[in-house]
């Protein structure tokens, strides 16, 4: 493992950590925890969250989580996850298989068997499986977006050994802080790094076109909202695949939280003490009643 995933974990879990103390479980959410879905039994493990007293089937929300495709679980996107349930949306949230340990397409494919999960397990959890949801931040954006390019475009999809479930595509998405490009500019750089412990020839020009999502979005990629924010360090990503959808004739809205007075930073929509983040997953729900 890399000098630089090391403190991309040591970093990010104390952050977490802090940003988190002294959340609970909301009292008018029921939850249905460590469901595996995979082979890896501790990795391949999932969460149902559920408003209380919710009758019927609903709409699913599936939570891809970030973490540079190096560190993060489900118990990092717990609170966020539950705070989306609140809105009337059934949520999956779920760990996924990391780098170094685990290269890619492990974590694409780990997704994949999420959502396959989901129509699965319809009838079990109240799902409605005509609208399914996924809401994705930093690497999770990447990979929700990798997902969706899956399910949208065959000549991509026919690159992997796995495939997507039959005629499925999520509904709508929400894609927050992402990185839809990947480049290296140097074997110094911190991407260089991080490519290197995630990919099997540590980031070839072929390897870094594949898991480019605007490489392989098609008109048929789902509607979309990217949001970014003031101070995110990868808020230049979010205009190129804006355009990039546009120009395919995408349903998409750009959203942008904050200003040079009001610096929220990354993946900031996270936090459930911060009224910026009420709003901003308020909207992206918004957005997803929109196609319900």
């Amino acid at each position: 493992m890399s000098i630089t995933s090391m403190l991309v974990r040591a970093v990010f879990r104390r952050g977490d950590e802090k940003r988190d103390a002294g959340l609970t479980t909301p009292a008018d959410i029921v939850r249905y925890d460590d469901i595996v879905y995979g082979p890896n039994r501790r990795r391949n493990v999932l969460d149902v969250y559920r408003p209380k007293g919710a009758g019927g089937k609903l709409p699913v929300i599936v939570s891809v989580h970030g973490g540079a495709w190096v560190y993060g679980d489900k118990e990092r996107y717990q609170y966020y996850c539950m705070s989306l349930a609140q809105h009337g949306f059934a949520v999956v949230n779920f760990t996924y298989r990391l780098a170094p340990k685990f290269k890619y397409p492990s974590q694409l494919e780990d997704t994949n068997s999420v959502f396959a999960w989901v129509l699965d397990n319809a009838e079990r959890f109240g799902f409605d499986t005509g609208h399914v949801f996924g809401v994705g931040d930093s690497a999770g954006a990447h990979l929700l977006s990798l997902f969706c390019c899956l399910c949208t475009n065959p000549d991509y999809a026919a690159q992997y050994p796995f495939r997507a479930p039959a005629g499925f595509a999520p509904t709508a998405v929400a894609l927050n802080c992402g990185v839809y490009e990947i480049r290296i500019e140097s074997k110094k750089d911190h991407t260089a790094r991080l490519m290197a412990d995630l990919l099997p020839d540590k980031g070839t020009d072929e390897e870094l076109r594949r898991i480019s999502p605007i490489r392989h979005v098609t008109d048929k990629f789902p509607p979309a909202v990217i949001m970014t924010a003031e101070g995110d360090f990868l808020a230049q990503a979010a205009p190129p695949m804006v355009r990039k959808l546009e120009s395919l004739g995408v349903p998409v809205v750009y959203r942008y939280y904050g200003d040079r007075d009001h610096v929220l930073g990354h993946v900031f929509h996270c936090n459930m003490y911060s009224a910026d983040a009420a709003q901003c997953n308020r909207d992206e729900c918004d957005f997803f009643r929109g196609f319900c």
